[in-house]
Parts: C-alpha cells; sequence; structure tokens
C-alpha cells in the first residue's frame, strides 16, 4: 500500500505541473507562434534527460519514439500551446481532465485493463467536478481554443496508453527522452515554415521557457510515464484531475479570475473522484465492506 501511495505521489507531480503551465504561457511565453513555443519546450527538455539517461534508441523504438513523441508531445504541445494562448488558465486546464474516460476505454482495448468500478465512478464524479468548473459563464471561451484542447487531449490520451504498452521494454527516463527529441525535432520544420524566424525571447520569455521546460515538461513527463509503469492507467488518469483544480487554483491566486461556489464544487467532486480512483480507497472500501459482512453475519 505504501509503495502504491509513494508511484501515486511521484505521479501527481505531473498534472500539478502542467496546471500551472497554463498560466505561464499564457502570461510569460510569446503568443502568436505555437510551433515554436512547442519545439522549445520539447528539445530542451529531451537533451536534460538524455544527458541522465546517456542511452539512445534501438530497434523499434527508433519508430516507437516517433509515435510517442507525435502523440504525446509534438502536436500535443503545439496545441496546448495555442489553446493556452486562446483560453483563460481556469477553462484550458479543465478540458484536459476529461482525458481519464478516454485512457481508460484505449487502454480496455490495448491492454486489457478492464475499467474497475471505483476508476468508473471517480471519472464521473471528476468529470461532473470538470463541468462545474469549466461551465461557469465567468469568460468566454474560443472555439478553436477548446477543439485544440480536445484534440490535445484525444492526442495524448492514445499516446500515454501506447507508453505504457511499450514501457516494459526500455527505462522511463530513456524513453521520455527520446519521445521528447522526436517531437521537438518534428515541429522545427514546421515551425519554420510557417512561423517563420524563430520568435525573439525577452526575459521573462526565457525564465517562462525554462520552468516550462525542466518542470512542466522534463521533471513532469518523467514523473507521468513513471506511475504509467506502476499503476493501472485508469488511476493514472484520474491522477490527471489534479491538472484543472491546479489551473482554477493558480488562476484565482495570481491571475486575479473570479472563484465561485460553482467552481469551488467542482474543485471538490474532482478531488473525490481522484481519490476514489487510487487502490488505497478501493483497499479501504474492500475491507470496510468485509468488515460489515461479518457483523450483518453475526447479527
Amino acid at each position: 500500500m505504501k509503495a502504491t501511495l509513494g508511484w501515486a505521489l511521484i505521479t501527481a507531480v505531473a498534472p500539478v505541473a502542467w496546471g500551472t503551465n497554463y498560466y505561464v504561457t499564457h502570461e510569460f511565453l510569446p503568443s502568436g507562434n505555437p510551433l515554436y513555443g512547442a519545439a522549445i519546450r520539447a528539445l530542451p527538455a529531451g537533451l536534460l534527460l538524455l544527458l541522465l539517461s546517456r542511452k539512445r534508441p534501438r530497434g523499434s523504438w527508433w519508430w516507437k519514439s516517433l509515435v510517442l513523441g507525435t502523440l504525446n508531445m509534438s502536436a500535443f504541445f503545439a496545441l496546448v500551446y495555442l489553446s493556452a494562448q486562446l483560453l483563460p488558465t481556469s477553462v484550458a486546464s479543465t478540458i484536459m481532465a476529461t482525458s481519464p474516460v478516454v485512457m481508460m476505454l484505449l487502454a480496455w482495448a490495448l491492454l486489457a485493463e478492464r475499467p474497475r468500478v471505483p476508476h468508473v465512478a471517480g471519472a464521473a464524479i471528476g468529470i461532473a467536478g470538470v463541468c462545474l468548473m469549466l461551465l461557469t459563464g465567468t469568460a468566454s471561451v474560443a472555439v478553436l481554443g477548446v477543439l485544440a484542447s480536445v484534440a490535445a487531449m484525444l492526442m495524448s490520451s492514445l499516446g500515454y496508453v501506447l507508453a505504457k504498452r511499450w514501457s516494459h521494454e526500455v527505462d522511463v527516463l530513456s524513453s521520455t527522452s527520446w519521445q521528447l527529441i522526436a517531437g521537438g525535432a518534428v515541429l522545427v520544420p514546421f515551425a519554420a515554415a510557417v512561423e517563420g524566424p524563430p520568435p525573439a525571447l525577452d526575459a521573462p520569455a526565457i525564465l517562462g521557457f525554462t520552468y516550462v521546460t525542466v518542470i512542466a515538461t522534463a521533471v513532469a513527463f518523467a514523473a507521468w510515464f513513471l506511475g504509467l509503469r506502476h499503476l493501472p492507467a485508469g488511476t493514472v488518469g484520474l491522477l490527471g484531475l489534479l491538472n484543472p483544480v491546479t489551473g482554477v487554483l493558480i488562476g484565482t491566486t495570481i491571475a486575479a479570475e473570479a472563484l465561485t461556489v460553482q467552481q469551488l464544487c467542482g474543485i471538490a467532486l474532482a478531488l473525490l473522484g481522484l481519490l476514489l480512483g487510487q487502490p488505497t480507497a478501493a483497499r479501504l472500501a474492500t475491507t470496510v465492506r468485509t468488515r460489515a459482512d461479518r457483523i450483518l453475519e453475526r447479527i
């Protein structure tokens, strides 16, 4: 139980970091350059992890790194960067919280991980919380931003499940570094063709990219893929509910966005859904049911 809780805490670093990423991108990074923004985020992070792992791809991992890098990094980063520029912090981060259901369905199809009742219940409650946080009517919502967020969620959910399916073949740091490097390399030519010269970066942008690269990318993805290796996909997906909670709280405390009673209820539901999907909660529920049955039998 302690080991499972430990892996859950490590994995939770990722959605918390991603929740802060929306604010940093929206406030400090240059707008209008989603492809360059994604490339600048991915390549340095991948090289940093490569320095730690010191391994290069072999065999099938050349094409697997390209596939995962495209799903989890290049297309995902570009879409997230675009949505962060078009949507309020709270809205952009909450849309990604619908991924637990998609991850559970894909894990069922590709990994034979049948969704458990606590996972399904947690996802339903968590999505209800997401809806409360999203449907506040306190800010305008750009349709293009919503579409970008939904596309990012679908692509990354598939990429995460594939990464779990192939995780036994190589260590986490190596596979994460290869994905980031492949994803960044795919983005560079498209960025040059579509966006022209790289954007000029001032001091706040450099600091912002440093945070996004090191914390919200290198550290976050390493933690996330560690969790996928040691925990069921449904459990990991539900930990992603910390993303919108963090986004809303950051938007409230730093970006001065209004926090309504409806959003507070949404946060409470999201956290409840997250807790229901954790193995410790499932064991606790089983223990309670067992003891209750014994008491009833005695009666």
